[in-house]
Formats: C-alpha cells, structure tokens, sequence
C-alpha cells in the first residue's frame, strides 16, 4: 500500500495538478491526503476522477485559506472517525482488523 501526504498550498495551479497526478501515478498511490487544498470539493472532485481514486472525504475550505482531501482506492478498506478544519482521522483495515 502506498500513501501521499501533500502540503500542497493549492490545487488551482495547473503545474501542481499535473505534480499530483505524475507523482501518484508514478508511486501507484493508494491512499492520498491533501491539506492546504485551498478548493471547494466540487472542483476536487474533478480531479480525483482523473486520478482513478474511489473513495473521497472533505474539508472544506474557510474562504481561500484551509481544505483537506482525502481519496482512496477500493482496495483500501478505511473509515473516518474524527475530523475538522486541521485534521482527519482514520482507522484503516490491515488483514480485517482496524489499526
């Protein structure tokens, strides 16, 4: 299972789209987590098609400060158990057991 954790100050910026996109597909990420997104999930949503990821969970941005994403794939059997504007925290299944 391969995870990509991205400060990424902003998905409006076409470059860091195409970053996104090469450095997950290069990696086979299973599991991405954006924070500083700075975009509302609508917008996300269009990228997360692209990227072939399933499962998705937002927070939204305040304004144009803020914004998580998180996308997983089918293989993956997570669930989100607590969140808010500066975290989300998950349990992920390993062998049928959540760690």
């Amino acid at each position: 299972m391969a995870l990509l954790a991205w400060n990424v100050r902003g998905l409006g910026n076409k470059n860091n789209v195409r970053a996104l996109k090469n450095i997950c597909f290069k990696h086979k990420s299973d599991i991405v987590f954006l924070s500083e997104t700075k975009q509302k999930k609508r917008y996300l949503e269009k990228i997360r098609m692209k990227m072939k990821l399933e499962n998705a969970f937002y927070v939204e941005p305040t304004g144009i400060a803020g914004g998580l994403a998180l996308w997983w794939s089918l293989n993956v059997n997570l669930i989100v158990l607590q969140y808010d504007k500066n975290f989300i925290d998950t349990a992920i299944s390993i062998n049928g057991e959540y760690e």
